[in-house]
């Protein structure tokens, strides 16, 4: 583990997730987390962990973004004290906030993430239950989607959004943190990193909710899901077709 990124979702996560890959790390993100980890992540929410449980985790790991990590920062930086951290923020807490809302909006509304949810068996075990488990913990609700509704307390996302940075700031040491946006572009995060600034344009991903999309067209997990879910509407069709196969003989 080189660089744990310990900003909050919707602060550039997935912008940097791809900034580093480019950079030649190998990331774990959200979706990488809860599949590959899916188990190891379920214990620590629901029972406890121990530094050694971090080791065995992100061992052959380089980089690590978003939930649930950003949230167990401090003890993955336990695991490996040379690991470098890095704060991303956005412009406050309201942008931050309004930018969150339409990435569960949008979520919330994709018709492939809905069917996903009920006929892939891998969406279910990995990005649900390590989304439940979570989000009591990280962000004080039953479900992390109920961000959307207009009825959620903004002000309490809000103050955990600045004791997460808060926390972070005063905890990390000096000499191994930075505190970021990813407006800033190569050259912080670079020289930050102690690598060369990659000969491309800095990445921008997933403005207004669009890494959604982008993660159903072409991300390799995703693609084992609508496998998955494609075979379970053949057999649902096939079932409910011998169902109505069977009423209609004794019907006769």
């Amino acid at each position: 583990m080189k660089v744990i990124v310990a900003g909050m979702p919707k602060t550039g996560t997935k912008t940097l997730n791809e900034a580093l890959s480019n950079m030649g790390f190998k990331v774990y993100d959200y979706i990488e987390n809860s599949v590959y980890l899916r188990n190891e992540w379920m214990k620590i929410l629901k029972t406890g962990w121990s530094t050694e449980d971090f080791k065995r985790m992100f061992e052959d790991v380089d980089a690590v973004t978003d939930v649930p990590s950003c949230y167990y920062w401090e003890e993955i930086h336990k695991a490996f004290p040379d690991a470098k951290i890095i704060l991303t923020l956005r412009e406050n807490d309201e942008v931050w906030l309004k930018s969150f809302k339409n990435q569960m909006k949008t979520s919330n509304g994709n018709t492939m993430v809905t069917l996903l949810s009920y006929l892939s068996p891998t969406f279910r075990r990995s990005v649900f239950d390590i989304g439940f488990a979570m989000s009591p913990v990280i962000f004080g609700l039953a479900d992390v989607r109920h961000i959307a509704y207009d009825s959620v307390n903004g002000d309490m996302l809000k103050l955990k959004y600045r004791a997460h940075n808060a926390h972070v700031m005063q905890n990390a040491p000096p000499d191994k943190l930075l505190v970021y946006k990813v407006t800033e572009g190569w050259d912080p995060l670079c020289k930050f990193l102690g690598v060369p600034v990659p000969d491309k344009p800095f990445p921008h991903k997933n403005k207004g909710g669009a890494m959604i999309e982008e993660h159903l067209k072409s991300d390799p997990i995703v693609q084992k899901m609508k496998r998955e879910m494609m075979v379970s509407s053949i057999l649902c069709t096939a079932f409910l077709g011998l169902g109505v196969y069977f009423i209609y003989k004794r019907g006769i």
